[in-house]
């Protein structure tokens, strides 16, 4: 049997610098001066909130930014057991996290939309 013969790969021909392309080179615009990046909000410089004293009995403090307060909510959840155990997305509220959530087991997405009501706006 007669093996294949390998054939060499062509390398692509390289362009000509003519002076047609050279001063179409000079014609392009520079590269644009890229923004200053703006500081990304973190919890450190973000809004303190004042909070509801049904919610202030659970989290430790009474004034708050929005994402220190789920933060201290989930660690009261799962150092008391409120979550469901099979259904982990469900949160079924004890006593003092009644008072805040409501009686009912709420789906932990909907938990930020019932602590509006015990968020006061900052004035």
């Amino acid at each position: 049997m007669a093996k294949a013969k390998k054939t060499a790969k062509k390398k692509p021909a390289a362009i000509k610098k003519t002076p047609a392309r050279k001063a179409a080179a000079k014609k392009r615009p520079a590269a644009k001066a890229k923004k200053p990046k703006t500081k990304r909000k973190t919890a450190l410089n973000q809004l303190s909130y004042p909070v509801s004293e049904e919610l202030a009995s659970i989290i430790g403090v009474s004034k708050a930014t929005r994402p220190q307060i789920i933060q201290k909510l989930w660690i009261y959840i799962k150092a008391n057991g409120c979550q469901d155990t099979k259904k982990r997305r469900m949160i079924v509220p004890d006593r003092k996290l009644a008072l805040v959530l409501g009686n009912k087991p709420i789906d932990m997405l909907k938990m930020a939309g019932l602590l509006n009501k015990h968020i006061k706006k900052a004035s």
